[in-house]
């Protein structure tokens, strides 16, 4: 059994065939997704996709890509909707937040006011985030060390093996997906290859970070058993291993995902 732990099942790609791309994918035996909002607009929608298809359970926050669109009141309406949703059992932490320097000239000022204002929330809520760390990471991790929220995901994690075990430390697991199946992505696959594999969880991002045997298509979690098992090759350990392990390493961070 499989849990993808981070893919966008709103996005447009995904409108016509939502339950088609999680039929394909538990037949492939991947039981459990985890779908991320990205901002004020679709808050209720990850709410009603879980509630309406089987295995998914969804997660509120405000993308940094997206925070330049956002408003300071958007805030205020995230944590009347986390309100409403803390008995929900398929609600399971803030997310996607974070920092991204990726994109030309960042506004760090606008993306940390917004990220430390969902962390803030998690804390106050007591619960898990699941953060977006590009180019980023030591920024995100001043941000745990202040708000400490008591355990989460850094997606798609290509850091440093320092920074990896920083994250480690505040009770945070490492996303890995498509990219590491890419013989190129050197620090990638050492950081697959060599972290604790309590530190593991996988993920696809569908539909974006495509695995290498589909290129720039897109993504899906019907992909995410093959990237297992690039994975679990790169550790020399089976599949059954690698399966049991990273599901423990999900519920444990995202404990609502425990069956």
């Amino acid at each position: 059994m499989w849990t993808d732990t981070h893919l966008h099942l709103d996005a447009n790609e995904y409108a016509p065939d939502r339950e088609l791309v999680t039929a394909r994918a538990r037949d492939r035996d991947v039981t459990r997704f985890v779908v991320p909002a990205v901002c004020r607009a679709n808050f209720d929608t990850v709410q009603q996709l879980a509630h309406q298809t089987p295995g998914v359970f969804y997660c509120l926050g405000i993308h940094p890509m997206y925070v330049h669109n956002a408003q300071v009141e958007d805030l205020d309406a995230l944590r009347s909707k986390v309100q409403e949703c803390l008995n929900d059992p398929l609600f399971v932490g803030i997310g996607e937040i974070g920092l991204d320097g990726f994109e030309p000239n960042p506004d760090w000022t606008r993306q940390t006011l917004f990220f430390y204002a969902q962390l803030r929330l998690a804390r106050e809520f007591d619960l898990p985030v699941v953060m977006h760390v590009r180019r980023s990471q030591d920024l995100i991790l001043k941000g745990l060390r202040q708000f400490k929220p008591k355990s989460g995901i850094a997606h798609a994690f290509n850091g440093s093996f320092q920074q990896a075990e920083e994250f480690l430390k505040l009770n945070m697991c490492l996303g890995f997906g498509g990219a590491c199946t890419f013989t190129r992505a050197l620090q990638i696959r050492r950081l697959a290859t060599e972290l604790p594999l309590e530190a593991l969880v996988l993920e696809t991002d569908g539909p974006d970070i495509a695995p290498s045997w589909i290129a720039k298509e897109r993504n899906a979690p019907e992909h995410l058993p093959r990237i297992a098992q690039v994975v679990a090759g790169l550790r020399g350990i089976d599949l059954p291993a690698l399966s049991t392990a990273t599901q423990a390493n999900a519920i444990r961070v995202l404990p609502k995902l425990q069956p």
